[in-house]
């Protein structure tokens, strides 16, 4: 047995518990390690999401659309009829704009439940959901602590947090699955990771690429150990291209009433711009993505080749509204990163430099740490403010009026009421009701952008006559009366 100063005096370069980003003493990359503590942690990363996500609908704070639209296809599949979402257009069937069949998996909760909250307590559900893979592959390979470190680093990412904070979208599905299936490919458990990936060609039309990137990850790490499994990531990963080709070039245009893809104007040059445009902007999004989320050690680890399809189309793209870091768009890149993290962390308790040892073994607590301070100004802070759990009054009121549009009714409306009215009436956008005269008008005027509200109603219905049912704080109810 050695002495004291014998032992002070051994290289203990190669043990990983020394090293960096192997487990602490007591803290062994066993299987099981942190699994109770991902369930944990995801239970109380839904509660905060979803205390964000229903506060804001409960504040009436919709900021656009969107959540109407997803609540008019859900409601469809829920009464077994096609997914359409006339807030498009009358009649539009949802699949002619982005194909996300997935969705109909929230149809028998919907039907129990009808109502926008449903989707909101169902995406906070499912991006809580995702922290347990990330939370429970990162202890096993790092550790329990360590792996709990980048849980509540994953758990609290402003990608995540914007996604919750706007509203309802189909990519709650991809971010689990993509979860899963980065958990699965680092314990080399190749079918697994491939099988979690494949309904993402169901979740959205670009989604198909980030499956065939994934598959090429599974490929060159197996090629080695299972060539067979190599050669069906392979397959999986002309698939996930072909299923991109025939959703964009025939399953949305069958669908479109157009026959084509509204959103080729918004790819390249088509738009008006070009992958130059808004470069800054760009490149302060990809350090957003890789700089607090990973510290940059991200880049050691071929995990982050799965995210390139999701950068590539946003960055070729004209729309700035994909550049930034706002809206929902960069949800389906955090897990992505994080378990990039996790593969980068493992790998560099080999490394030879001292340097790049020791900082990877305090990068986790980093990255939770600056998770934290973020947070301070990112949607979740709202939990800590007593405001966000009640109801104002003027919201209270405007239910009141919107509540005596009676179920069934047709209502052509701008964003605010919208959440109010598409669990059962039949809801056009304003302006956009392609001949149809709706039995309702509903207008948040707060801002005064209507000066006479009746004679904005007969530019839109020259053939109609409204007269004003009622107002509450801004909002106004117009009811037709030549019936």
């Amino acid at each position: 047995m050695p002495t004291r100063a014998a032992a002070s005096n051994q290289d203990t370069s190669s043990d990983p518990a020394i090293a960096g980003t192997g487990p602490r003493a007591g803290e062994s990359p066993v299987p099981g390690a942190g699994r109770w503590d991902a369930w944990v942690l995801a239970g109380v990363l839904f509660v905060g999401y979803a205390i964000v996500s229903v506060g804001r609908y409960r504040h009436l704070g919709q900021r656009s659309w969107d959540l109407g639209i997803f609540e008019q296809v859900v409601r469809s599949y829920a009464h077994l009829q096609a997914p359409v979402a006339d807030l498009k257009g009358p009649g539009f069937n949802i699949l002619g704009d982005h194909f996300s069949p997935v969705t109909v998996l929230l149809a028998p909760l919907y039907r129990l439940f009808p109502s926008s909250i449903t989707l909101l307590v169902a995406q906070a559900a499912l991006f809580a959901l995702s922290a347990v893979p990330v939370a429970r592959a990162a202890a096993r390979l790092l550790g329990r602590g360590r792996g709990l470190a980048v849980g509540v680093s994953y758990g609290l990412s402003w990608g995540i947090q914007e996604a919750v904070d706007f509203d309802f979208h189909e990519i709650c599905f991809a971010v689990p699955l993509i979860a899963f299936a980065l958990e699965a490919l680092l314990a080399g458990r190749w079918r697994a990771a491939l099988l979690w990936a494949l309904p993402l060609v169901l979740v959205k039309e670009d989604l198909g690429f980030t499956l065939s990137a994934l598959a090429v990850v599974v490929a060159w790490r197996a090629r080695g150990t299972s060539p067979r499994a190599a050669r069906y990531a392979a397959g999986v990963a002309v698939f996930g291209a072909v299923a991109v080709a025939v959703t964009l070039l025939v399953l949305i245009p069958a669908f479109n009433s157009a026959g084509s893809y509204d959103y080729w104007n918004k790819v390249g040059e088509s738009g008006g711009g070009g992958p130059l445009d808004g470069l800054d902007t760009k490149l302060r999004t990809l350090g957003w993505i890789l700089i607090p989320t990973t510290g940059l050690l991200a880049l050691r680890s071929p995990l982050l080749l799965v995210a390139l399809p999701t950068v590539g189309w946003r960055f070729v793209s004209s729309y700035p509204q994909y550049w930034g870091t706002d809206w929902h768009y960069s949800a389906v890149l955090m897990p992505v990163v994080a378990l990039a993290l996790v593969d980068a962390l493992h790998t560099a308790r080999t490394s030879p430099l001292p340097w790049l040892r020791s900082y990877a073994q305090h990068l986790p607590a980093a990255v939770a740490g600056a998770s934290l301070a973020l947070t301070t100004s990112l949607p979740l802070a709202a939990v800590t403010e007593t405001e966000i759990y009640r109801k104002p009054e003027r919201v209270t009121a405007i239910e009141r009026l919107l509540d005596t549009v009676p179920d069934g009714a047709s209502v052509e409306a701008n964003i605010a009421p919208i959440s109010r009215l598409t669990s059962r009436c039949r809801v056009f956008w304003v302006s956009n009701t392609q001949g149809v005269e709706p039995d309702y008008i509903a207008l948040d005027n707060s801002r005064k952008r209507y000066r006479d509200v009746e004679a904005y109603a007969r530019t839109l219905h020259p053939g109609a006559r409204y007269g004003v049912r009622g107002t509450a704080y801004g909002v106004v109810l117009l009811e037709r009366q030549d019936r």
